[in-house]
């Protein structure tokens, strides 16, 4: 019988994805004359189910591909960096899919393609990117949507692509939209209305960036951790090359997983490199007052200045 499944080519990361189920969040591409990276499909992982069910952690590494399951929800198996294999369970939406698609999935698709993936967001500013990163709550995406009304311009939101070839490193744009909580929201004073909320996560809502995207590789230039502090004011310290290590290597994205993959030791030569190469920083952030404003505008000095130094 014909496969009547509609597919569509996409693009994020610097990839041409092809789908089976739609992800509007991605800019679509045309597949004249485009060679596809990777392939999203729906298919039975029924053989996995025993070993799936038998780990506590529901993830399983097999010579077939990365195989995990997600409760109610669907199993997955990443395959050779190109292959995505969803076996959804009766019911389940496909904005639910989409969440472990574009995250856990493509996290663990980066790392099979030798990509460095981190947790946060990442900004274009004046020519390089920047990764602001943080544990959850710290107020990446907040920051990153103060930075756009501020006329830049984002990169990624969530997980960010890192390449280090030919000792450069350089940031792959994943695609042109925020994930914001509903208090980030009135904090620049807008209104959910219109905005779709994130499966499951009903106070969290999918924000379009429109041409406030960066969409094509730059260079990474440095990281900012955020830190929440009682003080009413925001302050910026820099970082030797140990706390950059440990930096890049806590917000990892799924770091978890790394072991899994046997990956420990191309994961941590990679981040050794970045840090001897990037500049990093930590971000004091008040929880008492609203400073994004103005860590915009003491980051965007800081990355001037420092760029004035060098030159």
């Amino acid at each position: 019988m014909m496969n009547t499944i509609q597919q569509t080519v996409y693009e994020a990361f610097g990839l041409a994805i092809q789908s089976e189920i739609p992800l509007p969040e991605l800019p679509p591409v045309s597949h004249a004359g485009k060679n596809v990276d990777v392939t999203v499909r729906l298919a039975s992982l029924s053989r996995w189910d025993a070993i799936v069910s038998s780990r506590d952690t529901n993830f399983s590494n097999q010579a077939e591909g990365f195989v995990f399951r997600m409760p109610d929800t669907a199993t997955f198996c990443v395959q050779n960096g190109s292959t995505i294999t969803i076996d959804r369970l009766p019911g389940v939406s496909t904005e639910k899919l989409r969440l472990f698609v574009l995250g856990t999935c493509m996290g663990v698709l980066l790392m099979q393609r030798g990509l460095f993936p981190l947790h946060g967001s990442a900004l274009s500013i004046d020519g390089r990117a920047y990764a602001f990163v943080g544990q959850s709550g710290a107020g990446k995406s907040t920051l990153a949507a103060s930075f756009l009304q501020s006329g830049y311009s984002l990169i990624s939101d969530d997980v960010i692509a890192i390449s280090y070839e030919n000792g450069v490193p350089l940031v792959y744009p994943a695609y042109p939209q925020q994930k914001l909580w509903q208090e980030s929201l009135d904090h620049f004073g807008q209104s959910s209305s219109g905005y779709s909320a994130l499966h499951d996560e009903y106070d969290k809502f999918a924000i379009p960036v429109g041409d406030r995207f960066h969409n094509e590789p730059i260079p990474l230039a440095g990281v900012f951790e955020l830190v929440k502090t009682e003080e009413p004011y925001a302050s910026i310290h820099k970082l030797e090359r140990l706390e950059r290590l440990h930096i890049l290597l806590a917000h990892t994205y799924r770091s978890a997983i790394i072991p899994r993959l046997d990956l420990k030791e191309q994961h941590f030569s990679m981040v050794a490199a970045l840090a001897g190469e990037l500049e990093a920083y930590q971000i004091h952030r008040s929880t008492t007052a609203f400073t994004a404003p103005d860590i915009v505008e003491r980051v965007v000095q800081l990355v001037r200045s420092e760029h004035e130094a060098r030159a």
